[in-house]
């Protein structure tokens, strides 16, 4: 579906690049999270997948397209949501008549439930709105497009607690198997429980790039006290509870990912992880 070969780009000619022979693949039908540290590019590589942005050297093809010729076809199958965007101080239904024709897959159905999930009116006036609510809007509309990829920055940031609750409800009633929706974000704990597949990158390189039934699969986590469980773990961290640990799943248990504990495990110990997850089984 998705297919990054070897792109460089560079903010200014003479500049370092932002990302530098970056190559990345994502299938089709999973909520991908991507994460990295400040300045490891994320917002970057969204929009030049979304081909906004040209890159110096190499390509971003969806569904084999190189979405730099932003095709029709190509742009009415993918939204990019920004971390930082404005909207036109005009009601909903006149912004929905302005933009939903150029989403051929848009559904009024949709974008009604969405606003009631997230308790606004159907009809509001987005000149009127709180930055929260303006979100919470954007988002509505953006995930009633239906494309097959939506790509998010940092959507959960400008959110209440229960804006939070309600975006995850929505993002999963409204996967199919046809869709994508890839996920950028520091606020790992607002998304960590409806990803179902994550991609960490640092540096040019990307660490890690794997469904998270098989992180599962391969990774043990747990919180605990037990001096010897933490003296084999392969990272561990300080909680409330005790200590965050990440162990090899050689047991076959099913424990719930700690994304923060993987986070830091695969940027401290990167060739570790390249270890557990190159061999053909861990690729699959």
């Amino acid at each position: 579906m998705l297919q990054i070969e070897n792109l460089t780009f560079a903010y200014r000619r003479k500049a370092a690049p932002v990302l530098n022979d970056y190559s990345l693949t994502i299938d089709r039908g999973s909520v991908c999270g991507l994460l990295g540290r400040n300045g490891a590019g994320k917002s970057t590589l969204l929009y030049l997948i979304s081909g906004l942005l040209t890159p110096k050297s190499g390509r971003v093809l969806f569904n084999g397209v190189n979405t730099r010729l932003r095709k029709p076809s190509t742009l009415n199958d993918i939204f990019i949501l920004p971390e930082e965007f404005t909207l036109p101080p005009i009601s909903m239904d006149e912004y929905v008549k302005l933009n939903s024709r150029y989403y051929p897959k848009f559904s009024m159905d949709d974008l009604y439930g969405n606003l009631e999930t997230f308790e606004l009116e159907r009809n509001l006036n987005l000149g009127q709105l709180s930055m929260g609510q303006k979100k919470k809007a954007f988002m509505s509309f953006a995930l009633a497009c239906n494309t097959s990829l939506l790509l998010m920055d940092e959507p959960t940031n400008g959110l209440d607690i229960p804006g939070k609750s309600r975006f995850r409800k929505i993002v999963v009633s409204s996967m199919t198997d046809d869709r994508s929706i890839i996920i950028s974000t520091h606020q790992v704990r607002d998304i960590d429980r409806i990803l179902d597949h994550i991609i960490i990158t640092e540096s040019n390189k990307v660490l890690l790039n794997e469904k998270v039934s098989n992180i599962i699969s391969k990774l043990r986590f747990e919180t605990t006290n037990d001096d010897a469980v933490i003296a084999r773990a392969l990272y561990s961290q300080p909680s409330v509870e005790g200590m965050n640990v990440i162990l090899r799943n050689d047991d076959d248990c099913d424990t719930e990912m700690n994304l923060e504990s993987l986070f830091e495990l695969s940027l401290n110990r990167p060739e570790l992880i390249n270890q557990i997850f190159a061999s053909k089984e861990g690729a699959e």
